[in-house]
């Protein structure tokens, strides 16, 4: 019995104990729908009105409670305009409140795997929960760019009180059901094998009276005085201010949930659901739901991922080269379950990469990240050696090794005399053109650029290039690799930089212009941080080193002279053992604490540059506004992510959105990179790059495409008809 949609159906059963068990099935994760939410109703409503009905057991289908709501759905985008049945208020008052809450028959939730976002909002309008101790337990709509709107605002916070609740909103925190348990959001921890037959017997107690008939929206036992309370609202939205200054969305959480506990839970909720409705449609939510679909779209890739091949089996992985790349991702492999081979050319430099290995792991066993048995177990997986006699049965080879195309070359030559057929050969370098560290193989089909971020650890990305001989089985089986570890994979074309890197490289290019003709430097910070990146172009070159800024920028002068600017600033100060955050001097001095300041010796080195470029202060450029900053060095990054496109590098633009977001930093409430050049339009970012390369040069010279575009107003983003995929 139930009832039955397009988006996802009901299931009734009726037990001879009594108990209306309705079962929420929407394949993967149960996530909800208009239509899944009026059936849900529809079988709500049948259950009260049945005389054989005592009480009623809420659950998901396959492991899953419900994974919150259809963020395609949301907005009435399968009905064009919102019914009254989609409008927040009368889901969450009509619906939740009025006839779930305040049912005649008691109600509990079994909850298991994902119960997120309007999931755990029906679950908490139930009069008990009972969980799995793995169960994940949350509210992550503000990712989204909106609020819980389905009575989350009113419920949380008089479940685990006021500070709990604050904290898991706007951190978007998912909690495992049994740290749940301990801060009262579930009742009871049972394994699943218990778990309906527990709930059918907990919802059987309240009706017959031997537990209490809990009504979420009236307890106030968690909620503190309102003089405390309104105390640490205030906290909290300091906190938020601080965090991310551009976004309102945090903010009208605090304010709604204020609104709740100052003029009552009704007056919450409809509050609740005025703010829901009105950040559904801001540029915020539009921004934040296009990353959201752009992260599950970076491993889709035509021609490869749509014609039924299923990964390989990927048990043992090589890592050539143990420097600190290298070490670091053989850790990573290692915390994934991989076999790893980590080779060395001599005893000292492998015996300092297994040292590396072994201090990565031994910093997460002292913060309590791992057991010691993991830890042991983690280390025993991986084996140093200085030749390739153990290759033999490898499936992947990941090469780290110095950037040296004869070394490189060397290596893969080396490989194929020593790895199975099937083994894969992979590079983790981006700045040589894969094409070339294959010269000397016949193998072609199975060479593969896998670019990991660092640190490697912490960054989410695996850029996966390939070239147009390597074959599709090679780029699934990477896909998979990537996923295993963690990664989202972003699969790319072969060149320079691939997509991320040559994307970026004119971001510090342009900032080095603008400070040679008169812009203050510390200024450039303060835009770009303002704008919403983590740090501005000038500290990111002291926290990476100067070092490294300089070996990045170079392949890029190299490949692409007639529109790189050049400048000897950064090699004026490394010479000057300014080498950034290591020796406490760079753009910046720091304290012992690493804190940042400005320096005022940096304008004599400035100076000297200006004067090895042979140009001029612009007075202009000395009193630009941070909306002329912005433009001035994010414009070049758009340019150069449209070449990107043109070039089939990258076939979709969704996918240099979330990589600019995840690798690189650009805030994700703007949506990435051409998502927020589409909203200032193709033909502004074309006049302004037009009349700067008129006065500044090559550097800002509008490409073919973008020029194209912005003649006949076609956003950027929008499908290449002429650029065909490298594969």
């Amino acid at each position: 019995m139930g009832s039955s949609t397009a988006y996802g159906r009901i299931a009734m059963e009726v037990g001879t104990d009594g108990i209306a068990l309705i079962t929420i099935i929407n394949p993967p994760v149960n996530s909800l729908t208009f239509d899944v939410m009026r059936s849900l109703k529809d079988s709500y409503e049948e259950a009260l009105r049945r005389d054989d009905v005592k009480a009623i057991v809420i659950t998901g289908a396959k492991g899953n409670f419900a994974g919150g709501f259809d963020v395609s759905a949301i907005g009435g985008s399968q009905g064009g305009t919102m019914e009254t049945e989609q409008r927040p208020g009368y889901l969450a008052v009509d619906v939740i409140t009025d006839i779930f809450e305040a049912a005649r028959k008691p109600s509990v939730a079994a909850i298991d795997g994902l119960t997120i976002g309007g999931g755990l909002e029906i679950a908490m309008a139930c009069h008990a929960r009972i969980s799995t101790p793995t169960a994940q337990l949350g509210l992550p709509e503000l990712t989204l760019g909106i609020i819980p709107g389905l009575g989350g605002t009113q419920r949380l916070p008089r479940l685990v009180g006021l500070s709990k609740a604050i904290e898991m909103m706007l951190m978007s925190e998912l909690v495992k059901g049994d740290e749940a348990f301990t801060f009262g959001l579930v009742d009871a921890i049972v394994s699943p094998d218990e778990l309906l037959k527990t709930a059918r017997r907990w919802a059987l107690d309240i009706f017959d009276s031997r537990r209490p008939w809990v009504t979420t929206l009236h307890k106030t036992d968690k909620i503190e005085p309102i003089g405390e309370a309104r105390d640490s609202l205030k906290f909290a939205r300091a906190q938020a201010q601080k965090q991310a200054s551009n976004l309102k969305h945090p903010l009208i959480c605090i304010d709604v949930i204020e609104e709740g506990i100052v003029r009552g839970p009704r007056a919450g909720l409809w509050k609740e659901a005025e703010a829901f409705q009105e950040l559904l449609y801001s540029d915020t939510s539009k921004s934040l739901v296009h990353i959201f679909f752009a992260q599950n779209g970076t491993s889709k890739v035509p021609g490869v991922t749509d014609v039924g091949l299923v990964p390989r089996p990927v048990n043992k992985i090589a890592v050539v080269g143990g420097g600190l790349i290298g070490s670091a991702i053989a850790t990573a492999l290692t915390l994934s379950n991989y076999q790893v081979i980590l080779k060395e050319v001599d005893e000292k430099l492998l015996q300092a990469a297994i040292g590396r290995v072994r201090a990565d792991l031994q910093s997460s066993l002292k913060k309590g990240k791992m057991s010691r048995e993991k830890f042991e177990k983690t280390l025993s997986l991986l084996n140093g050696v200085l030749d390739y006699e153990s290759f033999e049965d490898v499936d992947m080879v990941i090469e780290a090794a110095t950037e040296d195309v004869s070394l490189k070359q060397q290596t893969f030559a080396d490989l194929e005399k020593y790895c199975p057929p099937h083994c894969i050969f992979a590079s983790s370098d981006y700045t040589i053109d894969l094409n070339l560290i294959a010269d000397r193989t016949k193998s072609k089909d199975r060479i593969v650029g896998s670019h990991f971020f660092s640190p490697v650890h912490a960054m989410p990305i695996l850029e996966i290039a390939h070239t147009k001989q390597t074959s599709p089985q090679v780029i699934v089986d990477l896909i998979h690799v990537g996923k295993n570890m963690g990664k989202t994979p972003v699969v790319v074309g072969n060149g320079t930089g691939f997509a991320i890197n040559r994307m970026f490289f004119p971001y510090t290019q342009a900032a080095l212009l603008l400070v040679e003709r008169g812009t203050d430097l510390y200024q450039i910070d303060g835009a770009i941080t303002n704008f919403g990146m983590p740090m501005g172009p000038f500290r990111l070159a002291d926290l990476v080193g100067l070092d490294v800024a300089i070996e990045t920028g170079k392949p890029f002068v190299q490949n692409f002279p007639e529109r790189t600017y050049k400048s000897m600033l950064i090699s004026l100060l490394q010479e000057d053992k300014r080498a950034g955050e290591t020796t406490h001097k760079g753009f910046y001095v720091y304290d012992e604490e690493l804190n940042a300041s400005p320096d005022s010796e940096l304008e004599k080195y400035i100076e000297e540059s200006r004067s090895i470029s042979g140009v001029t202060i612009d007075p202009k450029l000395m009193k630009v506004t941070e909306k002329d900053i912005v433009e001035m060095i994010f414009f070049p990054v758009v340019n150069e992510a449209c070449r990107v496109l043109a070039e089939g590098i990258v076939i979709n633009a969704a996918d240099l959105d979330f990589v600019a977001v995840m690798g690189m930093g650009f805030p994700p409430y703007r949506g990435g990179i051409m998502f927020w050049a589409d909203s200032i339009g193709s033909k502004y970012i074309y006049s302004r790059l037009e009349e700067w390369s008129k006065i500044y040069g090559e550097f800002f010279k509008p490409c073919a495409y973008l020029a194209e575009r912005a003649a006949k107003g076609t956003p950027l983003s929008s499908p290449v008809q002429q650029a065909a995929p490298q594969l």
